[in-house]
């Protein structure tokens, strides 16, 4: 099982009302032939300092997560909808036990 992290700021002035949109796309992405589990939400500002949004998902696989990350509407979401709301972005894929 390969698990996909990604943490991302949003530029100062922006609503999270206006992330939450992309992240709700996100939730509802199919992806043909993929079984992909999604978790994502906005910060609730318990601590300084933190990050604006978490994205967390599960893939079978690496073959699972490059199909995820090479589909159309995947890509479409990041370019059109999160990507001009942000100032930066970490991601980070790694296997879980077991």
């Amino acid at each position: 099982m390969i698990r996909n992290v990604v943490v991302g700021r949003l530029e100062d002035g922006v609503d999270p009302a206006e992330i939450e949109k992309a992240l709700q796309a996100l939730r509802e992405l199919r992806v043909d032939g993929v079984e992909l589990d999604l978790v994502a939400g906005v910060d609730l500002g318990l601590r300084d300092g933190n990050a604006s949004f978490s994205i967390v998902v599960d893939l079978a696989d690496e073959e699972a997560y490059r199909a995820y990350d090479a589909d159309e509407e995947h890509n479409r979401i990041r370019r059109e909808m999160v990507a001009p709301l942000i100032s930066s972005i970490e991601r980070i894929q790694f296997r879980l036990p077991g």
